[in-house]
């Protein structure tokens, strides 16, 4: 069996890659791992964004939750950070998100969390692959097997957590648009900020399971923008499918990205907190680090992928990490990646300084920077790919220090993606561009 699990847990397109009898064995392998753990009947939360095969693929988790012996309570319809946050609440020895986040309708995707709401180790996921392939003959029967309870009316309780993030800041007379990617977000996103005191316009916040990032959210932020400047609106915020990230426009429509929103929001806890670390990835912008040392803040980079900013924010009691895609975790108040909690923190950093966010937004000044995604390639040969490599080295040698190069293989996609920083965004376009030509014909399928 090829590996399952990649930086977001398994994703796939969804009833051919994604079956209902892989979930079913998932939940099984999953129920397995907990009852190794110590957990003779495990509970396991299950929500989904809403996606119209989430509906299958919860039914077949859920029966193979049930079926190992362990009992599944559906929550429906939430954001990610909100299984995450509900599983500790609720007592949960596990948590599971069906979503396949700011991907397209076709995909869907499963990761879970554990007891404490933190996503599971590489160690964990590696087990639950070992259990895959195993021989599986443990069948309950009676009232061992699994059951199942609808938590209704348990989002209320996440709704509440956000609002009491905001630590009393009042955000009355800010007009803002949020853009829910018609996901998870499209109902918990415009009720928390109205009940700070929001004037919310919301827009893609109808799913119909079917219109699910489809030219909106976070992956289409020019869309809220021009919502925003039509409206006249404040600020505009934009979620992706599972609303575990945020982008941000200002009242012009200025696309404000996660590495901006990252360092707005160091500089107001250095300001407040004494803030001294911040944890990234190494796709953040150099403009990033620049205005991080400015502000005396140091910066640890890990790889991309929420869940290593978190390793690293954990190792280090850093309160604070994010990603440039709009991944941004508070230790404080989540366990994970949370858009509407960011928006929360953002909203009230604006009403706290009492600035717009284009006025905080120059807190750093971004290097033009050009990613080029390179599909259809065997992106599990680029450790050995030397002709790119040897490339990449001359090109990095021509930037002469103005730059930088990164070429990684995508955790989430099947693509390899080619990331240019330069001191003109022409000098990068032409870059990244070279650098594509060669990883697609050097990696072609």
């Amino acid at each position: 069996m090829a590996q399952l699990f990649g930086t977001d847990g398994v994703r796939g397109v969804a009833n051919t890659e994604l079956t209902p009898e892989l979930t079913v064995g998932l939940g099984r392998a999953v129920v397995r791992t907990l009852r190794e753990e110590g957990a003779p009947r495990p509970r396991i939360v299950v929500g989904r964004d809403p996606r119209a095969s989430g509906e299958m693929l919860e039914a077949a988790l859920v029966a193979g939750i049930c079926s190992a012996g362990g009992d599944a309570i559906a929550l429906g319809v939430v954001p990610t950070p909100g299984v995450a946050y509900l599983t500790t609440t609720l007592g949960a020895d596990s948590g599971a998100v069906i979503s396949a986040s700011h991907n397209p309708v076709a995909d869907n995707g499963i990761k879970f969390f554990g007891r404490t709401g933190y996503k599971l180790t590489d160690a964990e996921e590696e087990r639950i692959e070992q259990l895959l392939q195993q021989s599986d003959d443990d069948r309950p029967t009676g009232a061992a097997v699994g059951r199942l309870r609808h938590a209704h009316g348990a989002i209320e309780g996440y709704a509440a957590h956000l609002v009491a993030a905001a630590q009393g800041a009042d955000l009355r007379g800010l007009h803002v648009v949020v853009d829910c990617a018609n996901g998870a977000a499209s109902e918990v996103a415009p009720t928390v900020l109205r009940r700070l005191g929001c004037q919310v316009t919301a827009v893609h916040a109808i799913p119909d399971g079917t219109n699910i990032n489809d030219g909106c959210g976070s992956t289409h932020p020019e869309v809220v923008a021009e919502a925003v400047v039509e409206l006249g609106a404040d600020v505009g915020v934009a979620h992706d499918g599972d609303a575990d990230r945020l982008i941000a426009v200002d009242h012009a429509g200025v696309i404000v990205d996660g590495d901006v929103i990252l360092a707005i929001l160091a500089a107001r806890m250095a300001e407040t907190r004494g803030l001294r670390t911040v944890v990234t990835t190494v796709m953040t912008n150099l403009g990033f680090r620049k205005a991080m040392d400015r502000l005396g803040i140091e910066v640890v980079q890990t790889r991309v992928g929420d869940r290593y900013v978190l390793e690293a924010m954990l190792a280090g009691g850093h309160p604070i990490g994010g990603e440039q895609s709009g991944h941004i975790i508070f230790s404080a108040h989540a366990t994970t990646g949370d858009g509407v909690l960011t928006a929360v923190q953002l909203l009230a950093t604006m009403a706290a300084q009492r600035k717009s966010l284009a006025d905080l937004a120059t807190v750093m000044q971004r290097l033009p920077q050009v990613l080029v995604n390179v599909p259809g390639v065997a992106r599990d040969r680029l450790a050995a790919a030397d002709v790119l490599w040897k490339a990449v080295t001359e090109e990095e040698a021509a930037l002469g220090g103005a730059g930088r190069i990164l070429v990684r293989a995508s955790g989430t996609e099947p693509l390899v993606r080619v990331m240019v920083e330069a001191d003109a965004h022409d000098r990068a376009t032409a870059v990244a561009e070279r650098l594509a030509a060669v990883a697609a014909d050097e990696l072609a399928v």
